[in-house]
């Protein structure tokens, strides 16, 4: 057995969507699951009906109807009604769904996913988007998995999808991270240890449910395998989507500032005139005819010397985002090397000092320190981990080049 106990980096402060969604989903369990999983359903209820019919349709041949019955909630008919069924679908259905749960153990092993993992996706994304994005793709899960039960009246209930795509995200934004597990097998080996997030999530993802879900053709164990899936791949993809428009994307403060003069008409022309801007320490102006150009024609445009000038110089002044779109951009077109290094540490330095984001802050950390850094470099991101380190709500134990 494999359970998730913590991750790392785990910063202080307080989640406050996570929590108010955990709270949300322990509530509706305990108001309503556990009061309807206690009664008797009421005889005169309408949807006993189609319920016993549904069972009916679904039973294996040898299981006789009144055994399958026999243990027959008024909480398996609310969830008849408000769990989505491809058959019948309902939009509201498609978010109630989100928040019921078939018991304790779906409830529990749901909400331990989401307080481990939710914090850092909304640190990330905002406290307004991360909700967005949670029920976005709990919607997006459970319509994938409708394409392979579109005749299905069995109802789909859970969080797993929503919260399968925080999973996406963090995949996908956080793959130096790492995962405390308690792994019991028993009697050879019972310990906790830490293991890189990107393993944990991918055998969540290929050993857990894709393949599952191959051998089951889309269902199997009453375990919604192409939700989690569906649900997933939404968040992985968001979160692409996302970076590729912070690359391409020009930064707020210099959409408010305009265009600025008109740039030479070709392309050595406009690196020069930045280049010689940026020689003449004219950031300013150097920062205005850069983000005036469409962002496909600043690839490859400033050798990385200059390019970091740039993004250092905006940092300094605290043009946080404008920084950042320079560093990524440097990223994109130099890849490795002690100026990649430096560009990641410069992200870095950003994202943890003038954003307070410290789980991206410390992927670039670690990036840097694989590229080759210069003393200066090293020095600097190790002090940035040791920072990170001092401020979490637990210890990180992993050692750092």
């Amino acid at each position: 057995m494999l359970l998730p106990l913590s991750d790392a980096p785990n910063p202080r402060g307080t989640p406050v969507v996570t929590w108010a969604l955990i709270a949300l989903n322990v509530a509706v369990y305990l108001l309503v699951t556990l009061p309807l999983g206690s009664q008797p359903p009421d005889p005169a209820d309408p949807a006993l009906r189609a319920y016993v019919e549904m069972v009916r349709e679904t039973l294996p041949p040898n299981v006789p109807l009144q055994a399958a019955l026999r243990n027959l909630s008024a909480y398996d008919l609310f969830v008849f009604e408000h769990g989505f069924r491809p058959a019948a679908p309902q939009a509201g259905d498609l978010v109630s769904s989100i928040f019921l749960h078939g018991g304790f153990m779906h409830l529990f092993g749901n909400m331990l996913f989401l307080w481990i993992y939710g914090d850092n996706v909304e640190y990330r994304l905002g406290r307004l988007r991360f909700l967005l994005y949670y029920l976005l793709t709990g919607v997006a899960a459970t319509l994938f998995f409708t394409m392979f039960a579109l005749d299905s009246n069995v109802p789909l209930v859970g969080a797993s999808g929503a919260i399968s795509g925080v999973l996406g995200f963090y995949f996908r934004w956080f793959p130096r991270n790492t995962v405390r597990m308690f792994v019991f097998l028993f009697p050879f080996f019972m310990n906790t240890v830490e293991i890189p997030a990107r393993i944990v999530l991918g055998i969540y993802l290929f050993v857990d449910n894709v393949l599952p879900w191959i051998f089951s053709i889309g269902g199997g164990g009453g375990v919604a395998h192409g939700a989690h899936i569906g649900g997933f791949v939404a968040g992985l993809l968001i979160a692409w989507a996302m970076d590729a428009r912070e690359v391409t994307g020009a930064p707020a403060e210099y959409r408010a500032r305009g265009a600025g003069p008109a740039a030479p008409s070709t392309a050595g022309g406009v690196a020069q005139a930045i280049a010689e801007a940026v020689t003449d320490e004219e950031m300013e102006a150097a920062a205005r005819a850069y983000f005036a150009l469409p962002p496909t024609e600043t690839a490859r445009l400033l050798l990385p010397a200059a390019s970091l000038a740039l993004a250092d110089w905006l940092a300094i002044h605290r043009h946080a985002q404008a920084a950042l779109t320079v560093y990524r951009r440097q990223l994109r077109d130099h890849p490795s090397g002690p100026e990649a290094a430096a560009a990641h540490l410069g992200a870095g330095l950003v994202q943890l000092e003038q954003l307070g984001q410290v789980a991206p802050a410390y992927q670039h950390f670690l990036e840097a320190l694989e590229l080759g850094p210069s003393p200066e470099v090293a020095a600097r991101a190790r002090t940035g981990l040791a920072a990170i380190a001092a401020h979490q709500k637990l210890v990180m134990r992993r050692s750092v080049p």
